[in-house]
């Protein structure tokens, strides 16, 4: 497949480059090789019984992705002005006191 110097204008001014007339050659003829690369890609024949390719040996497997919680230092109650039966105790606003008071 080959791509002309008029296509490779048009794409250039798609892509808003500017470019001489020295490097039209250059460029068809990589746009080329990229076209030629893509049509055989393309022939490959696709199918579901094809294992995806994973990198290193086949014994590799890939670990459960589980969640588990992580151990504390020390407990909440030693750095907590005010811990009471696993609550934190914290003072009352002004706000939501009773107003008759």
């Amino acid at each position: 497949m080959s791509v002309t110097h008029d296509e490779v204008r048009r794409i250039a001014r798609l892509a808003e480059l500017d470019v001489s007339d020295e490097v039209l050659p250059l460029l068809g003829e990589q746009m080329s090789r990229i076209l030629e690369y893509v049509a055989q890609i393309n022939a490959v024949p696709a199918s579901e019984g094809v294992k995806p390719f994973v990198p290193g040996p086949d014994a590799v497997r890939f670990r459960a992705d589980e969640v588990k919680p992580w151990p504390l230092a020390f407990g909440p109650a030693e750095f907590a002005p005010a811990f009471r039966d696993g609550f934190f105790l914290v003072p009352k606003l002004g706000q939501f006191e009773d107003a008759d008071t």
